[in-house]
């Protein structure tokens, strides 16, 4: 990968990305187990998916024992980041309010959610005044 930046990852890679956030660092067997689980996939797709990643400088494969063992180069924030800002220039004109307007628009939120966005709009707020 050139530029952290710019890398926007493909759904696949996405999925390899959320597991790999959450184990911290994993085989591709240990990968291929939970992808698995919720979707049709192939051993030699995931570990296709995962070279490829490897090759973008996203992933990093540790080769000092017979299993590699891969972590993520990319952190979860960094990538929300990225996808919030392509999401938010390209379906909402630019719009910070109408990306979050959208994201809500639909959903039921619980009680602890509504307080939880009313405490970050609180603390937006304070840090704008």
């Amino acid at each position: 990968m050139k530029e952290k930046k710019s890398y926007q990852p493909t759904d696949s890679e996405l999925e390899v990305l959320q597991v790999l956030w959450e184990k911290g660092s994993a085989t591709v067997r240990q990968i291929h187990e939970v992808l698995a689980t919720t979707r049709n996939i192939g051993y030699t797709t995931t570990l296709k998916t995962m070279q490829i990643m490897t090759d973008k400088g996203v992933l990093k494969r540790d080769t000092s024992s017979r299993q590699h063992i891969y972590r993520a180069l990319v952190s979860r924030e960094e990538t929300q980041q990225q996808l919030l800002g392509k999401l938010k220039n390209g379906l909402f004109s630019g719009s910070a309010s109408r990306l979050v307007i959208g994201a809500l628009d639909n959903e039921e939120l619980s009680g602890e959610e509504i307080q939880e966005i009313h405490q970050y709009l609180a603390q937006f707020k304070a840090k704008s005044q």
